[in-house]
């Protein structure tokens, strides 16, 4: 629940950040923690790396 909290408080501030700076490209924070989040989930499989996308990709 606390990763799903701090998801939105990001997003939240990115859109903050975006409307107060006029930078658009504080929208791709978000996407890319999400990123970042899978990344590091799929490495805490005790599988070797490759095994793990393999295993992801060819369920069926």
């Amino acid at each position: 629940m606390a990763i799903l909290i701090s998801f939105w408080v990001l997003a939240i501030a990115s859109i903050v950040g975006m409307i107060k700076w006029k930078k658009p490209l504080l929208l791709t924070v978000p996407f890319a923690a999400m990123g970042i989040y899978l990344l590091i989930q799929i490495i805490m499989v005790p599988l070797p790396f490759w095994d793990t996308i393999q295993m992801i990709f060819g369920l069926r």
